[in-house]
């Protein structure tokens, strides 16, 4: 049986171009709010990392793409470990 995996729109506030993506796992560190992403619902695709970026009690989540790369490096340790959990499950 297949499990549909939850998707996410993103609009670009400069274009307004739509995104949808699809969330692999998800985590919070230090108070923030982490996804891991990817482009395709099956096969190869590429992976994205985004950060919560809204502030408390807003209505709508505000995500943004890590692009610096001590954090990315940091929050890509964190998934990575995840997965490898889930996978020895």
């Amino acid at each position: 049986m297949k499990t549909q995996q939850t998707k996410i729109r993103l609009v670009s506030p400069d274009s307004g171009q739509e995104t949808e993506l699809f969330v692999l796992e998800q985590t919070r560190i230090s108070g923030v709010d982490y996804l891991l992403v990817t482009d395709t619902e099956d096969g190869d695709g590429e992976a994205y990392i985004l950060k919560d970026t809204s502030g408390d009690g807003e209505a709508e989540a505000v995500y943004e793409f890590v692009d610096d790369d001590r954090e990315l490096s940091a929050i890509s340790d964190v998934f990575s470990q995840m997965l490898d959990d889930i996978a020895l499950v």
